[in-house]
């Protein structure tokens, strides 16, 4: 029998931050300037410059960029539309702030967001729906449509150690590598310098490009194969915060889908513990339903709320399945949430590790 677990980080009354996301594998946030048209300003308007560092064509339409301000969590978001090629550059042109400069490239995108050359935060949002966070390092970057994020000056937000330099009329944040550099760490990634707008119509710029190999003499190897049964799981939040609560609140669920890989002829079990709440325990529970070819536990039939128990309890059943699961995982869409109101707790933080463990069959 093959067992795999996962956990995920719980936090309540007091927010945590969240885990910070992977280096994104395509589209970034590769300049952005914020003096467009004040005296002396380089260029008559303020623009975010994206590039595609991946290896394919990437749609953008749907998406936006997103601003808001050092500490602000109200985002104003601008509209992209077309696609955006590997090593291509995307102008978003926004606010003017006067005739100053001179006039930027043809924009691939055109809003009217006004950055502030002091400081504030920029998002690639894989969707239109304004974000709400931006409050704590991190708190941005933990949600899966923020593709990219760039917090520069005293920004409440950023991803890494900390946030780009703060910018002037005649600087602009560059990300290191023409657009390649991506370690997660704004202050690592972003210097200020000159400002250079570019375009789609601009020269591609292809990350990791090697020479082709010089000509020489062949040789043949065998090759073989053994492929082992899978059985693997994933969560879609590493790390999840209720945010601030009172006593007497409920606060509402948190979406955690559980992706389940198996081979197992047999099909597999889906089950879940977890540790109490320090320093107090609360009540966490978990509810969902299962997927195409999956059967729910019965503590959670009809979309009951069912308590998460704590060792030594035997951990409660999710769910069951009886043959393999899709070819691309089974996705369990779960939420976890308070069974009850939160009692009454000294004020503080309080945290606690949930673990998701799929046995095969």
């Amino acid at each position: 029998m093959r067992r795999f677990l996962s956990t995920v980080l719980l936090s309540a009354a007091l927010l945590a931050a969240p885990a910070a996301q992977g280096a994104s594998p395509d589209i970034v946030v590769s300049q952005l300037f914020a003096g467009g048209g004040n005296s002396g300003a380089s260029f008559t308007h303020d623009f975010v410059e994206l590039f595609n560092r991946g290896s394919t064509t990437i749609d953008v339409s749907g998406w936006t960029i997103q601003y808001a301000t050092s500490a602000g969590t109200t985002w104003q978001a601008t509209a992209l539309s077309g696609s955006i090629a590997p090593g291509r550059y995307y102008l978003v042109q926004l606010f003017s702030g006067g005739s100053s400069g001179a006039p930027l490239p043809a924009a691939d995108a055109v809003g009217t967001s006004n950055l502030a050359t002091s400081g504030g935060k920029v998002a690639l949002v894989r969707d239109g729906v304004p974000l709400s966070c931006g409050t704590f390092p991190g708190s941005c970057s933990g949600s899966p449509q923020v593709a990219d994020l760039v917090g520069w000056g005293p920004a409440s937000d950023y991803e890494g150690a900390g946030p780009a330099s703060a910018l002037s009329n005649t600087t602009a944040a560059a990300r290191a590598g023409g657009g390649c550099a991506d370690t997660d760490d704004n202050a690592a990634d972003f210097s200020a310098g000159t400002p250079a707008p570019r375009n789609s119509s601009s020269p591609a710029e292809p990350c990791n490009s090697e020479p082709p190999p010089p000509e020489g003499i062949s040789d043949s190897a065998a090759v073989d194969i053994d492929i082992e049964p899978a059985l693997s799981i994933s969560l879609e939040r590493g790390s999840v915060s209720f945010g601030q609560a009172s006593v007497g609140d409920t606060p509402p669920a948190v979406s955690e889908r559980v992706t389940v890989l198996s081979t197992n002829v047999a099909g597999y079990a889906l089950t879940v513990h977890r540790s109490a709440f320090q320093p107090a325990d609360l009540p966490l529970g978990i509810r969902g339903s299962a997927p195409p070819g999956g059967q729910i536990g019965p503590d959670l039939g009809g979309g009951a709320m069912a308590p998460i128990p704590i060792p030594s309890a035997p951990d409660l059943l999710v769910g069951t399945t009886a043959a393999p699961s899709a070819q691309s995982g089974d996705v369990w869409p779960l939420s976890l949430g308070f069974t009850g109101a939160i009692p009454v707790v000294p004020a503080g933080r309080y945290a606690a590790v949930v673990t998701f463990t799929v046995i095969g069959r």
